[in-house]
């Protein structure tokens, strides 16, 4: 089923969706007018009705451990970056309505990977699939029903987050344009539709920031791919309140962030921490949180 998709809201520093032309010429008049904030990946934020248990879970299943953010914080800490728990008395929602679609570790050998995690229990939403020869993936069902993917990767790390958009291309551009993500082909995406077993699965994007690759699909794949959740549905739900909260960059300078993003919240400290972070909107109603510094393990 092809639906056609509503159009990307335009955001502070986004850049026009209706053609390549306009949208190439929107990329360069961006990059001529401002520099993007000097940015990090910094941390996902889950909502778990036990964050407890959650703070067990990753480090057991996964290449991450336990350690306090701020150094007041329980956290997990994945390479460079942070998984926060937000404690909550009903179960988050956790079906892919928002542009939050899941987030993933890699594996050098895959099936053996998880065979691993099936000797531990873990329970998988999905089993070990060959998506072309010699790479895998599975998704694991985290706590909350989070949807954690396993995949054929060169490292064991915390490696990607998985959004979709209503314009991968576009939103793409946003993330390079305002945080300096980098392609990770090196060169914008292309637009033409692809296909992968007759689901849609480009445009796309593929983005690096700092050891995280951002992948955004279209939305024509969740309309494909969850035909019930998605009928006649106009446009994504904020991921507010749901498994995944929000998405965290951090930026060292609130006033050049201000100023970029008109719609940014005023900066306040993160409860608990002398830590300053501001909230805004991105594409496709994607939560983002701006923390103050860089991420370190305290």
């Amino acid at each position: 089923m092809k639906a056609a998709s509503p159009t990307t809201p335009r955001m502070a520093g986004s850049v026009p969706t209706t053609s390549i032309g306009v949208l190439l010429l929107g990329c360069f008049s961006v990059a001529a007018q401002q520099q993007p904030l000097e940015s990090h990946f910094h941390h996902l934020h889950l909502n778990s009705t036990d964050p407890a248990a959650a703070r067990e879970f990753y480090p057991a299943k996964f290449d991450a451990e336990k350690a306090r953010f701020a150094g007041k914080l329980d956290a997990v800490w994945a390479q460079k970056s942070w998984l926060l728990f937000n404690k909550v008395a009903a179960p988050p929602p956790h079906e892919i309505l928002s542009s939050i679609w899941h987030f993933g570790w890699g594996a050098e050998d895959m099936p053996a990977a998880y065979q691993k995690q099936l000797d531990m229990g873990t329970r998988f939403s999905w089993p070990i699939t060959e998506m072309f020869p010699k790479f895998f993936y599975a998704y694991v069902e985290g706590p909350d029903k989070a949807i954690v993917e396993l995949n054929s990767a060169r490292h064991h790390n915390f490696g990607h987050l998985h959004l979709i958009s209503t314009d991968p291309v576009a939103a793409g551009e946003w993330y390079v344009s305002n945080f300096g993500a980098k392609y990770a082909s090196g060169r914008p995406p292309s637009r033409e539709p692809r296909f992968y077993r007759g689901y849609q699965i480009g445009p796309s994007a593929s983005l690096l920031m700092d050891n995280v690759n951002i992948i955004i699909f279209p939305i024509e794949y969740a309309r494909q791919q969850w035909p019930e959740l998605w009928k006649d549905r106009a446009e994504f739900l904020s991921p507010k309140g749901r498994v995944v909260d929000h998405v965290s960059f951090s930026v060292t300078d609130f006033k050049q962030a201000a100023a970029r993003f008109p719609t940014l919240s005023k900066p306040k400290n993160i409860p608990g921490t002398k830590v300053r972070s501001a909230y805004l909107e991105g594409p496709d109603r994607i939560l983002i949180e701006l923390v103050e510094g860089h991420p370190a393990k305290q």
